[in-house]
């Protein structure tokens, strides 16, 4: 199959799945989105290569993986060592996680990214105008 065909394929099937979330991962997009989590910001359903993320912060080059009853955990290997090649880590948690321990899986999450270095500077000056010439 052609590389446009895949990625036609591919940003058809994000977008249909950020149409229809798992009701798991709407309460962890509530909890996440619009930088509710520690100022960090994602992405639902990001294509990364021949795959899609559940969640995906771009700054800190961190996947957020939630995994239910039919993951293949040799299939899930293969697309963590490949992103890991890629320099983006995968954090898993599993439905069940997100479900009955959401203050854990947040707190998780907040650790994870508190501890990677950003990709790129912050977009936003400071509010004291450090940096702009006068």
């Amino acid at each position: 199959m052609g590389r446009t065909k895949r990625n036609d394929i591919l940003l058809g099937y994000a977008h249909k799945m950020r149409r229809q979330p798992t009701e798991v991962e709407k309460r962890l997009w509530r909890s996440s989105s619009g930088a509710k989590l520690g100022d960090h910001k994602f992405r639902r359903q990001a294509i990364l290569g021949p795959y899609i993320a559940d969640f995906f912060c771009p700054q800190k080059y961190l996947v957020i993986e939630i995994d239910g009853d039919t993951h293949d955990a040799e299939a899930d290997a293969i697309r963590d060592l490949a992103m890991a090649e890629r320099g983006i880590t995968v954090v898993r948690v599993t439905n069940e996680d997100v479900l009955t321990n959401m203050d854990d899986v947040l707190h998780f999450f907040l650790t994870e990214l508190d501890g990677r270095a950003d990709r790129w500077p912050h977009p936003n000056p400071s509010p004291e105008g450090e940096g702009l010439s006068k």
